[in-house]
Order: C-alpha cells, then structure tokens, then sequence
C-alpha cells in the first residue's frame, strides 16, 4: 500500500504551505536542486526555474494557472547526460508523461530524478492569463484554486481555460515518484502527499511529514472531473473530425498556417536535431514555384504547410500527449491541438498505447509483433 502523509496549510494559504514544502525537500541531501514553476521579477511571468538555495523559493507557484512550456524539454536536457546530483522536478501530468516519452526516445534519464506532480486544475492561454492574473499573481493562483475546487465556473469574462486542459484526462500524476493531491481535498487545511514508487517512498519517510488517509471523497471528485473532460474531449474529437474530414477542409483548416515551426518547437515529445522541413528537401527552387503556379493557375504561399502537418501527425501521433502548446505557440490562433489529439486518439487506439503512462511500456513503430494489423498485411491469425 502506497505511504500517504500531508501538508499541514497554515492561515488557509496552501501556497506558502507548499513553499515550505519545497524548501524542506531542497533541504534533503539526497536533493542537489528543485525544477519548480516560480513567479519572476518580470511582470505575470511564471516559468521553471532551477533552484539550489531554499531561500529562493518565496516566489514558487507551480499552482498557477498558466503554462507557458511544457517542461519535460528542461527536463530532458538537464538528464541528457550524467548531472552529478539528483533533482526534485515539479511538473504538471503532462509534463512527466511527456519526460516518459522522451526517456523512452533517449532523450532523457530517470536515474537522477525525483518526479513530484501536482493534481492539475488546468491553464489559461499564455495570453488570457495575463487578462486574469492582475496585480496579485499569488492572490490569482489561490483565487483559481478555490473556484475550481468548489466547482465554480473557470471562465473569466469571454475567455475560460485552454482547450487543451479542459480536455485532458489525466489530471492526477499517478505516475510521478511523489504524488500532491488537491482534487477532493481541503487544501485551505491539508494537501495529500502520497508516495507512487520505492523511491518516493524513501523520501517520504526522510519528510516526516504527518500521516494520512486519502479522503473519501477524492475518488469521486477526481472520477467527476475526467468525466467532465472525457466529455468535452469526445465533443471536440467529432467537431475536429468533421472539420477536417477530406483535403478540401483540411486546407482550409490549416489556411492560416506560415510554416513558423512554431508548433514543432513548442512540442515536447518533437525531438528531431535536424527537422527535414529545414533542410534542402524543401528548399524548393524559385522556378519550381512558378510551374507550380503555371499548372495551377493559383498557389498558397508558403507551400508545404498542410504536408508540414501530416509530416509531424506521421512522426509522432503515437506521442501525442496532448499538452497543448502547439496551439499555445501558434501566432495564426490556428487549433493544431484539437487536430493532433483528433488523429492520435486514433492511432493510439489502434497501437493499444497511452503515452507516457510508463517506461516499461515500448513505443509502438520500435518492436515488431508478430499478427499485427493483419487487415492490413494480408495474413492469417
């Protein structure tokens, strides 16, 4: 049975409670640096930083509802190589599924991470958190926290939270080494701390925080809230689905699309060095252009924006764990999320995989077994 202990909230402030929290852990000599959300001197910016002084974690907020990267790509480089100490890393659901993935693709090590997620309540657009922060970034993050934990709506004049996370079904990190819960839980008087692995499991004895029992009501909040998102989730998969269900809608789909890579930048589970549209496979020859536009009578500049697309959906479909930030770095507002998690939810279903659940799980495309896909091979069973 996992070990379960708490964190005592002082004065209904699970902020300051949780930086103490972190502090502690920092503390620890098994704990060489902490990767936390943190608020900078810059005006609304919450972004990871890399902490070895517990002094310097007044500012910590990994509470706030906003995501301006999906850290796993910190993460990945950080524990690209020997660090030569172990880091607490604090990251949204995600997030560590996105870190799994990478660890998969070698493009990272557990070997000397601590994983600590956070129940997810969700993240505004980088642009509407800053229409909803204020002057008061700490104020904002608990004033989100209550709301949603008390069911309040989470929209905010004429934006709510990105679709992204109102359709994610993984708001618990059952999979992070040290588990915060917050959903179906007083967080103006606890927060659950629950240990996942062995190596959870020794930090926490380390903490001696108080033990605790998991509340009745956390099962059944957290099965309320995946509901709530599965059913916003399957609502987008049909209206993506019919917006793009031939060439024709998906052109139009993607019209806005400059070729910026924004997107391909921003995903964490993209990892390409070189990506083959930077390369001279695309570097079209001026007079080609001009044929083009000769057959065609028309052409869209740039060219090779849908091809760009389906490129990525072939590349890493199987990945996809639908952080959102393709959409989030997108200058043109175009819903690449809605259509990647669209495509993915088919290609995962069809592979049997869910991204990021686990290490040991192999990357579909990376082992070859034996009766698959007969359909489509031609074979017998």
């Amino acid at each position: 049975m996992a070990k379960i202990a708490k964190i005592e909230v002082k004065e209904q402030n699970p902020l300051n409670s949780l930086q103490g929290f972190f502090k502690t852990l920092l503390e620890q000599e098994e704990i060489s640096a902490i990767l936390v959300p943190q608020h900078l001197p810059m005006k609304d910016v919450v972004m990871p930083t890399l902490v070895t002084d517990p002094e310097k974690l007044n500012g910590t907020d990994p509470l706030a509802p906003v995501f301006p990267m999906n850290a796993a790509k910190v993460v990945s480089r950080l524990t690209g190589k020997p660090l030569g100490g172990s880091v607490a890393v604090v990251l949204r659901p995600c997030e560590i599924r996105a870190f799994i993935e990478l660890v998969k693709l070698k493009q990272g090590r557990m070997e000397e991470v601590v994983l600590v997620g956070i129940d997810c309540l969700g993240a505004y657009t980088n642009v509407d958190y800053r229409r909803f922060v204020g002057d008061d970034g700490a104020e904002a993050t608990l004033r989100f926290c209550q709301n949603v934990l008390a069911g309040k709506s989470t929209a905010v004049e004429d934006f709510d939270l990105s679709p992204a996370c109102k359709a994610c079904e993984y708001p618990v990190p059952e999979n992070a080494d040290v588990l915060i819960g917050l959903v179906g839980v007083d967080i103006n008087q606890q927060m659950l701390v629950k240990a996942n692995t062995p190596q959870g499991e020794a930090l926490l004895e380390k903490l001696k925080l108080p033990e605790a029992k998991e509340p009745d009501g956390r099962k059944k909040a957290i099965d309320s809230l995946v509901a709530q998102r599965v059913e916003y989730r399957d609502k987008m998969f049909a209206e993506t689905t019919e917006a793009t269900s031939n060439i024709e809608k998906l052109t139009s789909y993607l019209a806005n699309c400059v070729n910026c890579f924004n997107c391909r930048v921003a995903c964490p589970v993209c990892y390409c060095k070189e990506c083959v549209f930077v390369t001279d496979v695309f570097d079209h020859e001026p007079t080609q252009y001009l044929r083009w536009a000769k057959r065609k009578g028309i052409i869209k500049m740039p060219t090779d924006t849908v091809f760009f697309h389906i490129t990525r959906l072939a590349h890493m479909s199987t990945a996809c764990i639908g952080c959102g930030q393709c959409s989030n770095a997108c200058p043109n507002n175009i819903p690449v999320m809605q259509l990647f998690r669209t495509v993915s939810s088919h290609t995962q279903k069809a592979f049997e995989y869910e991204p990021g659940r686990s290490v040991e799980d192999d990357p579909p495309l990376s082992i070859f077994r034996e009766g698959e896909f007969l359909e489509l091979t031609g074979g017998k069973e």
